[in-house]
């Protein structure tokens, strides 16, 4: 959804600053079950997101929510708040926008004939299966109108509320490619109450795993973002790779941390509070950029190579089903099944 095509003159009194113009936005609801958080439903003119010219093995994506109540202080998709002159902190955490109609409006944009059939994937901003979904269920509509137009579809994901609809992906994965990705970083249960709050607990996502591959569907794993020097020792990786392979994963995907202004800020806050002696080496690790330094990233690779070989998560990794999407005309060629989004 741009933001930017949704301004009107008349401003909705009280509403929070730049909502106010969104000609989308239907209401702003508080609940008891969610407590400190405010939900900003809103009708949007489109679902499908374009990006083009990317690295990445898709070019389009939907987010069916922006913010997200998992409230990881490392989050990359934090600086999108900005576009709703939110915050990237605690507003990024407890404003979320639900754009409740996404599913009809998918129908449309998929019927037309321009659309190609590529591959679609969600997650790649905010979780589609963070604890609103459990309030709004918009992913069965989405999961289902992808797969009717013969749409590849793939969804990462840190929230357990997917297993509610495992019924649903596997009868997609008939008609279409599905791939699904658990993304799991770290198995330190302590580490992950203080980095990752609203997340569901590890073992609850070992869980999944194994939930996902009972289902008859692959499961690869993103083990994003590793943490220089909390969770990137060899004995570390060992372990979880291991848990990961017990739980049935089909592919392991590591990455290092990456923070973006907006991201940096909150996450360097969350350091100097709970392990200050770090400090000085992150900044150090990421004073050229978003990215730590090549040496650290060389260094991990020659690390991480051979632990991936250990535990099976080498070249023979899958991370989709095997269904081909159906032919359509114009259709685009079939994603690689190797791929993980």
């Amino acid at each position: 959804m741009r933001w930017a095509g949704q301004q009107v003159e008349a401003e909705a009194p009280g509403a929070l600053p730049g909502l106010a113009s969104i000609a989308g936005l239907v209401r702003s609801v508080t609940t008891p079950e969610f407590q400190g958080v405010t939900f900003h439903e809103v009708l949007a003119r489109s679902a499908l997101n374009s990006v083009p010219g990317s690295s990445l093995p898709f070019n389009w994506t939907i987010n069916p929510y922006r913010g997200c109540t998992h409230a990881c202080r490392y989050c990359f998709a934090r600086p999108t708040h900005r576009y709703l002159e939110l915050d990237t902190g605690l507003d990024f955490d407890q404003q979320i926008v639900v754009k409740t109609n996404v599913a009809d409006v998918l129908r449309r944009e998929l019927a037309r004939p321009s659309w190609r059939g590529e591959q679609v994937a969600l997650g790649t901003n905010t979780d589609p299966y963070q604890r609103a979904e459990g309030r709004y269920r918009l992913m069965p509509g989405i999961i289902e109108t992808l797969a009717a137009s013969g749409t590849p579809l793939s969804i990462l994901t840190k929230g357990t509320l997917v297993r509610r609809d495992l019924g649903v992906l596997a009868a997609a994965a008939e008609e279409v490619s599905v791939g699904i990705g658990v993304s799991l970083a770290l198995a330190d249960e302590e580490l992950r109450r203080q980095v990752e709050p609203g997340v569901p607990s590890v073992r609850a996502r070992l869980e999944l795993i194994r939930a996902v591959r009972e289902a008859g569907l692959p499961c690869g794993v993103m083990v994003a973002p590793v943490l220089p020097w909390l969770t990137d020792s060899a004995e570390q990786l060992d372990h979880l790779f291991g848990e990961l392979a017990r739980a049935g994963a089909t592919g392991v995907t590591p990455l290092v941390l990456h923070l973006r202004p907006g991201v940096k800020e909150w996450f360097m806050g969350w350091l100097a509070r709970e392990r200050p002696e770090l400090v000085e080496r992150y900044e150090d690790l990421y004073s050229r950029g978003a990215n730590a330094s090549p040496s650290y990233r060389s260094a991990f690779d020659h690390k991480v190579r051979p632990l991936l070989d250990k535990h099976g998560f080498g070249r023979r990794s899958r991370h989709r089903s095997s269904a081909q999407p159906r032919a359509r005309a114009r259709a685009a060629p079939a994603v690689a099944q190797e791929t993980l989004f």
